[in-house]
C-alpha cells in the first residue's frame, strides 16, 4: 500500500483506502495469504493464545486458528458482550462448536464464557487490525471493543494481523493507544519496538 506524502490522512481517511483494497483483492490472493499466514502463526509458541476467527475481507481464514492448535496451543477466541466492554472469551474446540454471533458474520466459540479476566491468562493475544505503523500504533475498525479488551493484557504478547503492506510508517496515535509488540503477515512474525521497551 502507497503511504500518503505531506498529507496527513485520518484514521477515516486510513480506514476508507484500507477497506477499499481489501474489497478488490481477487480470493485467489486471498486465499494465498490466508494460508501464510496459517503457516506464520505456527511460529507463535505459546501455552494459551487469545486469537480471533477472521470474517470477511479480513487476512486469514479459521486455518490461522487451526494452526496455532496444531503447533500446541490452548485457543481462546473472543465472544463479543451485549453491552460495550471488554471481550469475553471461550476456548476453540473445533468449527462444529462454532455458532453465530451478536455482529453479523461472527462466529463464536458456544462452550462456557471465561469472563473478561482470561484474556490475562495467555501469553499471547492475536488482534486483528486494519493497519499498524512501525512504531506498534494499531488501527482499528473503530468499535472499541479491543481498546478496552487491551487494558487487561499488558502484560501478554500483543500481535497485530495484516497483510504484509498494512504494516506502514506512522499512523496517527492516541494518549489511550495500546502498543502492539509485535504484527503476523503473511511474510511471518515481526517484532515491534514495544517488545524491547517491554523486556
Amino acid at each position: 500500500m502507497h503511504e500518503p506524502g505531506n498529507e496527513t490522512p485520518s484514521k477515516a481517511e486510513w480506514r476508507t483506502r484500507i477497506l477499499r483494497t481489501r474489497a478488490e483483492l481477487p480470493p485467489e490472493a486471498h486465499a494465498r495469504e490466508a494460508a501464510a499466514l496459517a503457516t506464520a502463526a505456527s511460529s507463535i509458541h505459546a501455552e494459551t493464545v487469545c486469537a480471533y476467527l477472521p470474517f470477511g475481507t479480513e487476512p486469514g481464514r479459521i486455518s490461522l486458528v487451526n494452526a496455532l492448535v496444531s503447533a500446541g496451543a490452548r485457543v481462546l477466541l473472543p465472544v463479543i458482550p451485549d453491552t460495550p466492554g471488554p471481550l469475553d472469551w471461550a476456548e476453540y474446540t473445533g468449527p462444529d462448536a462454532l455458532a453465530p454471533g451478536r455482529l453479523r458474520g461472527v462466529l463464536e466459540p458456544s462452550g462456557p464464557r471465561l469472563g473478561v479476566a482470561a484474556v490475562e491468562t495467555a501469553q499471547a493475544l492475536l488482534i486483528p487490525a486494519l493497519a499498524v505503523d512501525r512504531h506498534g500504533t494499531r488501527l482499528g475498525r473503530g468499535a472499541g471493543y479491543y481498546d478496552r479488551t487491551l487494558a487487561n493484557a499488558t502484560g501478554t504478547a500483543r500481535v497485530a494481523v495484516v497483510r504484509a503492506e498494512e504494516l506502514v510508517d506512522r499512523l496517527p496515535a492516541e494518549p489511550h493507544d495500546v502498543p502492539m509488540t509485535a504484527v503476523l503477515t503473511p511474510s511471518g512474525l515481526i517484532q515491534l519496538p514495544a517488545a524491547a521497551a517491554a523486556s
